[in-house]
């Protein structure tokens, strides 16, 4: 009697792990467990740079969200000012061609939305570069990533001090994944 066939392993490009990363991304969580959040919290900002500036790690499981100077400027150019300017557009034209609105109205109407949806899509758009980032490039081989739908345990035990120049000490709860 024959074998049956080998089980092919699970693709690291898999419609199902993208559409973990995505709604993670969307509910603004750890791409890498999903339990924390990346960001303070809304009613505990106080400031635009506490609005703009994710942790510098996820609490729960240490993965950096900011690795170095300017990594989310894709995020920000890209994702945000992108999806944003499309939109716009969009909304422009459907007023403008569609509805057949004055065109101080539509620039009335169209404005605040840009201006508003933009700020607002900020924290998402680099949430989702976040995401992308992780789902093209992980941290960890992808089979590794933890099982039950990405719930992982903190680090017990005391953690290395981190090498000098390094960023400052870990979040709370554990070490900082390296990302290469």
């Amino acid at each position: 009697m024959p074998a049956p066939p080998a089980e092919d392993p699970p693709s690291k490009f898999s419609v199902r792990r993208a559409w973990k990363f995505f709604t993670r991304a969307l509910r603004l969580r750890c791409p890498h467990c999903g339990t924390r959040p990346i960001f303070i919290p809304l009613a505990q900002t106080r400031s635009l740079h506490a609005w703009f500036t994710p942790l510098d790690g996820c609490p729960h499981c240490g993965y950096a969200f900011d690795r170095e100077v300017g990594y989310f400027l894709l995020a920000i150019w890209a994702v945000n000012y992108g999806v944003t300017a499309l939109l716009g557009a969009g909304l422009y034209l459907y007023l403008e061609f569609v509805r057949e609105v004055p065109l101080g109205t539509t620039f009335a109407i169209t404005l605040p939305f840009v201006l508003c949806f933009g700020f607002c899509m900020a924290r998402h758009s680099k949430a989702l570069f976040l995401a992308l980032d992780h789902f093209f490039d992980p941290p960890v081989p992808f089979h590794d990533d933890p099982p039950g739908g990405g719930e992982v345990a903190a680090p017990k035990g005391p953690q290395p001090a981190p090498a000098p120049g390094n960023r400052p000490a870990s979040p709370p709860g554990g070490g900082v994944i390296e990302t290469r």
